[in-house]
């Protein structure tokens, strides 16, 4: 039973994380991602002193790619609970997308009554595609791991 359970704490947690960063208001948020930008610039201008880069448009790949990744955790915890409450392959890939883009769309919908910030049809995009590619990430580890065993067995 508490193998069963955990996996499912894990995706509570982390929804909870999604909620509590969309949660901030634009000003703390900007606040967060701009000192994470921060380090990111200097970090690559120690790496590659002579490159040219803008920090507004740094912080908006950065913040896609936030979006993407947070997403692409969450498809892979979900796929991943739903394998151990044997679900079948196909129908546990489409059950952890189909919650993937909800959460995304709640969370959009959500930061509209959060000052300063406001929902966006591409940020969905951006979280459904994280979302799949943590699924999908899932599945090939799982038949990789599958064959691995099998091979040890012939």
């Amino acid at each position: 039973m508490k193998r069963k359970l955990l996996p499912w704490i894990f995706v509570i947690l982390w929804m909870t994380l999604i909620f509590f960063l969309s949660h901030q208001p634009a000003m703390e948020s900007n606040q967060l991602s701009s000192g994470i930008i921060k380090r990111i610039y200097d970090i690559i201008k120690m790496i590659a002193p002579d490159i040219r880069l803008d920090l507004e448009s740094l912080n908006h790949i950065i913040r896609k790619l936030a979006h993407f990744g947070v997403y692409m955790i969450l498809g892979f915890l979900l796929a991943n609970g739903l394998r151990y409450n044997k679900k079948s392959r196909i129908n546990a890939i489409l059950l952890a997308l189909l919650i993937c883009i909800l959460y995304a769309i709640s969370d959009e919908i959500h930061q509209i009554f959060i000052p300063g910030r406001s929902g966006q049809v591409s940020d969905v995009l951006i979280d459904s595609l994280g979302g799949l590619v943590g699924i999908v990430l899932l599945d090939l580890l799982r038949r990789r791991k599958r064959r691995e065993v099998y091979q040890t067995k012939v």
